[in-house]
């Protein structure tokens, strides 16, 4: 049996607001959303540079809960972006958090990390060189033995 595709889905509390943000904050588009009569999202499609990202408001009933329910988030989304500084600034004056400040990686990328108003963290960088995953081994095994690259 074939994957074709793989989505992040995530469960928020106030779906909408989230929206808002991921499109203020990392410039997402809302392809559509369900919601129930009384307001609570459904499900809710953006579009993130043609990679969708689900997400529906909580659902108590049926054991669905965010961060902020069940106290910190166990994952992170990675975007890739040409400028994570200006990325994660501009996240960060929509209301993030900066969990870690942007610095340059022993794998190739610059990149640093936000927490939504949601709980959610995003891994936010970009490429800074080329590394062959033999050379990323060499480097991570010099960066756990407490050497410089």
């Amino acid at each position: 049996m074939a994957i074709h595709e793989l989505f992040p889905y995530l469960r928020v509390k106030d779906a909408g607001r989230a929206i808002d943000f991921y499109v203020r904050a990392f410039g997402a588009t809302e392809k559509f959303r369900l919601t129930e009569p009384g307001g609570r999202i459904g499900h809710a499609e953006l579009d993130f540079g043609g990679a969708t990202l689900m997400l529906s408001d909580e659902y108590p009933e049926l054991g669905c809960l965010g961060p902020q329910s069940i106290g910190g988030t166990s994952m992170s989304i990675h975007l890739h972006v040409d400028d994570c500084d200006r990325m994660i600034r501009h996240a960060a004056a929509e209301g993030a958090v900066v969990v870690r400040e942007p610095s340059d990686a022993f794998y190739g990328e610059r990149s640093g990390t936000v927490r939504d108003p949601f709980g959610h963290e995003w891994m936010i960088g970009h490429s800074i060189e080329q590394v062959t995953p033999e050379e990323m081994q060499r480097r991570y095994d010099a960066l756990m033995k407490g050497e410089v690259r």
